[in-house]
């Protein structure tokens, strides 16, 4: 996700580019009549911002807030999926998150700008005013999917309102933050399985699953998503903590991993036959699989190789398909007492 600046003026044109030259891939873009190198241009600000939000790009408006409230309205959608969205004053005194404080980042886009120019961050989010825990922007932090998403503004208002929040964690973890306790019934969940709660408590799925894949050639493009599911759901793991994909370089162009991917939007390893024999540990081999590949088994080799870690579901067959789990490890540290706003 990459950010993206505008401003109206030579002057807030300069306050772009000092920010931009601070931020790794950030472009600066504005009318022609003010543009300075190395800025891009647009002639129709609506269309460009309609362009921003659909490559999901960080905005950044060094103009009057005005401005740049009127120019996102028509294109907001949910606080889940909006992108962060900023305004900074053309003399740099100011960066004001407007969208997405927590769930896009743009507080903390907002901190970052706000040390680049010595200006002052106005963050106006009430668990961040209070130095409270923000499940929801711990969850961002961490590439935690939150189910259940009402329950996450259940969670604020409850600490904000001073009550005890219960949590359970199923990974290592380090304390609890101020407020929650896990010696309770639990209002949320960190854990990769799936759970019957989920519909009506706040359950968050780590990435912590690397799937291996192996297949034969032309199968449909659903019978790899299919296989995929079934296994995931036999097994009662929560395909919100899939992390990526991984196969054998020959699979590179195989249609039904590709779907897998594209749905899942997750990555997607490919390894050779040479890089798959390094994989540590016992593998289910196959004579047929060793003719095919130059390898005894692609399917776990892979996913332990795309995870770092060990294998949680050893290779289940199905009618073309193989796939096997690795789970890598993932650490849960939770916030602290935060330094109020």
């Amino acid at each position: 996700m990459s950010v993206s600046l505008t401003a109206f003026t030579y002057r807030g044109v300069q306050i772009a580019l000092r920010i931009a030259q601070e931020i790794p891939g950030a472009q600066v873009w504005t009318l022609p009549k003010h543009a300075l190198e190395p800025c891009q241009t647009y002639t129709n600000l609506s269309q460009w911002t309609r362009q921003q939000f659909a490559a999901r790009n960080r905005l950044i408006f060094v103009c009057a807030t005005g401005i740049a409230i009127r120019t996102i309205a028509p294109f907001l959608q949910d606080k889940w999926i909006d992108p962060a969205i900023l305004a900074v004053d053309e003399l740099g005194r100011f960066v004001i998150p407007l969208v997405s404080g927590h769930v896009g980042g743009a507080n903390d886009l907002a901190r970052t700008v706000a040390r680049i120019l010595h200006a002052q961050a106005v963050i106006s989010t009430a668990t961040d005013l209070n130095g409270l825990f923000a499940v929801d922007e711990w969850a961002r932090k961490n590439g935690i999917t939150i189910t259940n998403r009402p329950a996450a503004k259940r969670i604020s208002a409850d600490l904000l309102a001073g009550r005890q929040v219960y949590a359970r964690c199923e990974l290592p973890h380090s304390d609890w933050p101020e407020g929650i306790s896990e010696k309770g019934k639990p209002d949320f969940v960190v854990t990769y399985r799936c759970l019957p709660e989920e519909k009506t408590m706040l359950v968050l799925h780590p990435p912590v699953f690397a799937v291996g894949i192996g297949c034969k050639k032309d199968l449909p493009e659903n019978q790899v998503k299919d296989a995929v599911e079934r296994v995931f759901a036999e097994q009662g793991l929560s395909m919100d903590s899939i992390f990526c994909l991984a196969s054998i370089d020959l699979k590179q162009d195989d249609l039904g991993i590709a779907l897998l991917s594209k749905q899942l939007n997750k990555p997607c390893y490919f390894y050779t036959s040479d890089q798959l024999k390094q994989a540590q540990g016992t593998f289910t081999p196959s004579a047929f699989v060793h003719s095919i590949t130059g390898v005894d088994n692609v399917c776990e080799r892979s996913a332990v190789l795309a995870s770092g870690g060990t294998l949680v579901v050893r290779k289940a067959v199905f009618s073309g398909v193989t796939v096997a789990v690795a789970k890598r490890a993932f650490y849960a540290e939770f916030e602290g007492k935060r330094e109020k706003q």
